[in-house]
């Protein structure tokens, strides 16, 4: 197993988010106790065609060890040139591919989740990735089906064509985001192959995450939208400490903070606005420091009026 990656115990990984899991956010989960970050979708036709703006994304924090870069595509000859680019690129453990995704443009497209209506299809772009990868590991993110639910079928095309190991979010395409996660379906798939398998779907506390772990029998679980305003719960995680102590949450968010500045410079602090929205949830004043630091454009001033807000915060009962 590669470094630092070892399915021994549960995995806690950090799932890929469109617009939130940027490189300050993925290293300040890893600093604080995920195994695992993943980069934000890329396109396989954007690598392909050596986007500057997709290769700037494939950048990733030193502590990002191991790093997963996902993309999603439906043309196995354009993969093979994506995975081509990605092989260029040091620091880079694990090509996952996604199956998953429910928006209408992707699957417009015929990637994400639209490939679970080509098994075949779905099945030589894995087989395309693993060979022509040269990377360690490559890995599968997939939903239970796109309208009906056909998950050990999906899950067994993923394990013969060479997956290393398989993220299972517990939804239909149809069912979005919003349907009821099925957790008995994740466990069946766990179940059937014999590589490891990641949960994924609504874990959106320590305990929500200790139960799905016990539910499925899973090696690890995938946390998204449910670290989004709470990125100390892969602390939680890895101390097995249920309470998070208000310091702590400071220093989390504070981490954050600079680390979008350093990577975004001033364009960080209107970029913080939707983050200290999320972090300030459960928080007394919360409503009157959204109002006043929409109005923030200065990058010291800024981080002075969080700073105070989450050193000094109580929360609501």
């Amino acid at each position: 197993m590669i470094k630092n990656l070892n399915f021994d115990n549960p995995l806690y990984v950090l799932a890929p988010l469109a617009g939130f899991t940027d490189l300050p956010f993925r290293s300040v989960v890893k600093k604080f106790g995920a195994d695992l970050t993943v980069s934000e979708m890329l396109s396989s036709n954007a690598l392909a065609h050596g986007s500057e703006k997709t290769l700037h994304m494939l950048e990733k924090s030193p502590l990002e060890d191991p790093y997963s870069v996902q993309i999603a595509g439906a043309d196995t000859e354009i993969v093979r040139r994506a995975v081509e680019v990605l092989n260029e690129q040091e620091g880079i453990d694990i090509i996952d591919l996604n199956c998953g995704c429910p928006v209408p443009k992707v699957v417009g497209h015929g990637s994400g989740s639209s490939l679970l209506l080509n098994l075949p299809l779905m099945g030589d772009i894995i087989k395309t990735i693993k060979e022509t990868s040269n990377k360690e590991l490559t890995s599968v993110k997939i939903r239970l089906g796109f309208e009906d639910k056909n998950h050990v079928d999906i899950a067994k095309v993923v394990e013969d064509n060479g997956a290393d190991f398989i993220a299972v979010h517990g939804r239909t395409r149809a069912g979005k985001f919003k349907a009821p996660v099925d957790y008995d379906a994740i466990a069946e798939i766990k179940k059937a192959v014999n590589i490891p398998v990641i949960a994924n779907g609504d874990i959106d506390s320590y305990e929500k995450a200790k139960w799905v772990l016990e539910h499925t029998n899973a090696d690890g679980v995938m946390i998204g939208r449910g670290a989004v305003g709470a990125p100390w719960i892969f602390h939680q995680l890895r101390s097995g400490e249920e309470h998070v102590d208000m310091s702590l949450k400071h220093t989390i968010i504070m981490e954050h903070y600079d680390k979008m500045i350093e990577f975004y410079g001033s364009h960080g602090v209107a970029m913080f606005r939707k983050h200290t929205h999320t972090y300030t949830k459960g928080y007394r004043g919360a409503s009157v420091l959204r109002n006043k630091v929409n109005t923030i454009t200065d990058i010291q001033e800024y981080r002075d009026v969080i700073d105070d807000f989450f050193k000094n915060g109580e929360m609501t009962l």
